[in-house]
């Protein structure tokens, strides 16, 4: 059986120094939990496995990812150095960012290359108006109007569907 929560569970005590006792005590969680956990014999509660996550200093997704994936984010991160520079500079456009987020972020490129400085906040700008737009939608459907924007999103998707390079992108005042 995959012990992806396990194996990652032990990387991140390797790269931190971190023995099961410092674990223990960084997250509150039992020590017999976390040997659990490294073994495989335990299936831990969510809610254990986000007091490690913020125990350990890392997003819950960091202990599930598959270890080959983090070879990907170790390359895109030294293949797009300006993008570092970009959040340290414009920490306000980056508040909440997940970490697929900043995964998706890094791994872009620009015509010609790495993404530039303007590329990099351009991209940030849409990713957060996308972001807000699925908040708001995500409001909506919990409202009595749900019926009415799910109508409104089939329509869009069919539509789209129907017509999928002349209605990407294109402004709703331009015809179709």
């Amino acid at each position: 059986m995959d012990n992806l929560l396990g194996d990652n569970l032990r990387r991140l005590m390797s790269q931190l120094g971190l023995t099961i006792n410092e674990v223990a005590e960084r997250t509150k969680l039992d020590k017999r939990t976390i040997r659990g956990i490294l073994e495989g014999s335990k299936r831990p509660h969510p809610r254990t496995i986000g007091q490690l996550a913020q125990g350990l200093g890392v997003p819950v997704d960091e202990l599930f990812i598959d270890p080959t994936r983090l070879l990907y984010r170790r390359f895109d991160r030294q293949t797009n150095p300006i993008v570092e520079r970009v959040i340290q500079a414009h920490p306000e456009l980056f508040q909440d960012w997940t970490t697929a987020e900043f995964e998706e972020l890094y791994s872009r490129f620009g015509t010609g290359g790495a993404l530039t400085e303007e590329g990099v906040i351009a991209v940030a700008k849409k990713t957060n108006r996308r972001r807000d737009l699925e908040r708001k939608l995500a409001i909506l459907l919990e409202t009595n109007q749900a019926e009415v924007i799910e109508g409104i999103i089939n329509l869009l998707y069919e539509k789209v569907r129907a017509h999928p390079t002349s209605s990407v992108g294109s402004s709703p005042h331009q015809p179709t």
